[in-house]
């Protein structure tokens, strides 16, 4: 019996809304530190590296992609229009793997597009639970 209880881990408590929670700010802070802070700080360096894949100017692509890392970022940390910003941050974040990845998970440069499958997957997740009850969204619901 004691065997069983250590195999499920039913002595941890089941915290939903704490795992939510701690899913929106490592992975979503993550998002912000490696790639959003080099959009803001480093943009005109950006603005060189990155390619026009969109075809609407590299300056107002860098734009679009600042948003999603900067910005999305933050509102899903936050857990604030939470579900619209894992849309537009996943659109982003799936645009740049397809066509400039080309959609690359495995081989030689897919360790790029397994960080970028996993931020999708975080994303998808939050988009579909909600952000939880530690979130403005929460907060604003509560309140309304």
């Amino acid at each position: 019996m004691m065997f069983v209880h250590l195999l499920k881990l039913s002595f941890i408590p089941t915290k939903i809304d704490l795992g939510l929670l701690l899913l929106r700010v490592l992975v979503f802070l993550s998002l912000f530190i490696k790639h959003g802070w080099e959009k803001i700080f480093s943009f005109s360096t950006v603005a060189h590296r990155l390619p026009d894949l969109l075809h609407i100017g590299v300056v107002p692509t860098v734009v679009l992609a600042a948003v999603g890392d900067v910005l999305c970022a933050f509102l899903i940390v936050f857990g604030l229009a939470t579900r619209w910003a894992c849309f537009y941050s996943f659109g982003v974040i799936f645009v740049a793997w397809s066509l400039r990845d080309n959609f690359m998970y495995l081989g030689r440069g897919g360790d790029h597009g397994e960080l970028m499958v996993l931020y999708m997957a975080a994303l998808i997740a939050v988009f579909i639970t909600g952000p939880g009850r530690f979130s403005l969204d929460a907060l604003i619901k509560q309140n309304a």
